[in-house]
């Protein structure tokens, strides 16, 4: 028996490091994110340090030492001795720089905030070769009657240039950071396509598959891609098979209850037989109302539910649907007399005022009130349909299952008491095709269900 294989669509990858790296960064994009992120932090590390270094690293170079003391001397004799404060105010406003004269004749300094300088201070941090243990003897010129001058760099000088260095590696990093944003959201581009396949599959839409980028080379994010597709077209075939096989037995329900249904008509409608007969009809008669609600939510429940609108007046039909049920006198209608006319499927909007009206019926039997019926247009143009009823009403925890399919509130009842759990799956089923919107709340008492249909 032969060894098993790698598994499909991936490659060991051999030879050099180089070679593994290189297949790696092709596809994994586990390994293209570190690589990344550790590019961008080595960039952002250097641009920082030269930055700062830049920013704090200002010194005189060994060639310029000459010229420095040659031109200190130079400003010292300038200003003469006993030094004069007319000729250092001059020498500050031409030149950036700061002086301090202190003696026995004159003190004067061009900054007075600026703190004072011990020269007998030296930097213990610094290394022999470091200008800053030499400053003052660069910077300070002693006259012959006994004045100090000490000469200095403005101040203004040295807050400018930091900064505009220092805004020019932010807006660096800021640019680095945009070339890294923009490739990573590059390389997550398929995650939009994932998030809106997973979509559309979970609103039933499974004709377009989710778009595989780089199809030939797929990295992580494309072999996500395609076992979701997989997933997808499993649950499409699933979701068919099940809709098949109950119209198949739906459809093929119908002619053996047909026949018993004329059978049991047939029988003599003599005493003894009168109530199984009456019980058998109206066994079948449920059996039937059930196949055919079957077949109804099956062809309403498809994404494409084919409808034949006509311009339909709604208080007429209401009207019409009320008028036909058996306790129609028992129904309070309040219907709002200029409500526009809707282009509607006559036989669904008939199906949905049925089973609503059929719902709140069952459950007034022993109500204070009889159920009502309301149809009014809200304030955006839409029109509503309410069925109320004002029976005991359900458990707030069961509301949002109330239009399952086959779902009942209460368990204990009979089938004489109640559906097969269908009516209010229909009628949601309708109202939604139509593209409105169907709630159910706790009228307090009783159930109200409200369908609402968009404006025309």
């Amino acid at each position: 028996m032969s060894a098993a294989g790698p598994p499909q669509g991936a490659k060991a990858p051999s030879g050099s490091v180089g070679a593994r790296l290189r297949h790696a960064l092709a596809h994994s994009l586990r390994v293209r994110l570190v690589a990344l992120f550790l590019l961008l932090a080595l960039a952002m590390t250097a641009i920082f340090v030269i930055g700062m270094q830049r920013a704090l690293s200002i010194g005189w170079r060994d060639a310029a030492r000459p010229l420095v003391v040659d031109y200190v001397d130079k400003l010292a004799a300038d200003l003469g001795s006993p030094p004069r404060i007319e000729a250092a105010q001059a020498l500050v406003q031409r030149l950036p720089l700061s002086v301090h004269i202190s003696g026995p004749l004159v003190n004067w300094r061009s900054n007075p905030n600026e703190p004072e300088y011990d020269h007998r201070l030296r930097d213990s941090t610094a290394d022999a070769n470091s200008w800053s243990n030499e400053a003052p003897r660069f910077f300070e010129r002693t006259t012959v009657d006994g004045h100090r001058i000490r000469f200095g760099l403005s101040v203004q000088a040295w807050h400018d240039r930091p900064r505009f260095i220092g805004w020019i590696t932010l807006g660096l990093l800021l640019v680095l950071t945009a070339v890294a944003y923009s490739r990573v959201r590059r390389m997550l581009r398929p995650l939009d396509d994932i998030r809106a396949g997973a979509l559309r599959f979970g609103a039933g839409d499974f004709t377009q598959a989710i778009a595989l980028r780089h199809a030939p080379h797929p990295d992580e994010l494309g072999e996500l891609a395609t076992t979701i597709n997989t997933m997808g077209g499993d649950i499409h075939q699933m979701l068919e098979a099940k809709r098949t096989l109950l119209l198949a037995i739906s459809h093929e329900l119908r002619s053996p209850l047909t026949r018993a249904r004329l059978n049991t008509e047939l029988l003599p409608e003599t005493p003894e037989v009168q109530p199984s007969r009456a019980a058998l009809l109206r066994d079948l008669g449920q059996m039937r109302d059930l196949v055919t609600d079957l077949l109804e939510s099956e062809r309403l429940a498809s994404p494409h539910a084919a409808l034949h609108r006509e311009p339909t007046d709604l208080a007429a039909l209401v009207a019409e649907v009320v008028a036909a049920q058996n306790d129609a006198p028992k129904i309070v209608q309040n219907l709002q007399p200029d409500v526009p006319a809707l282009q509607l499927d006559r036989t669904r909007m008939r199906l949905l005022l049925r089973n609503l009206l059929d719902n709140a019926l069952r459950h007034s039997v022993d109500a204070p009130q009889p159920p009502e019926v309301l149809l009014a247009q809200t304030a955006d143009g839409a029109v509503q349909i309410t069925v109320r009823d004002f029976g005991t009403g359900v458990p707030d925890d069961q509301l949002p299952q109330l239009a399952q399919p086959f779902y009942r509130p209460d368990s204990a009842r009979t089938r004489e008491g109640g559906g097969v759990g269908l009516g209010l799956y229909l009628c949601k089923l309708v109202a939604l095709a139509h593209g409105g919107s169907f709630t159910v709340r706790n009228a307090q008492p009783g159930l109200a269900v409200c369908v609402k249909l968009p404006a025309p």
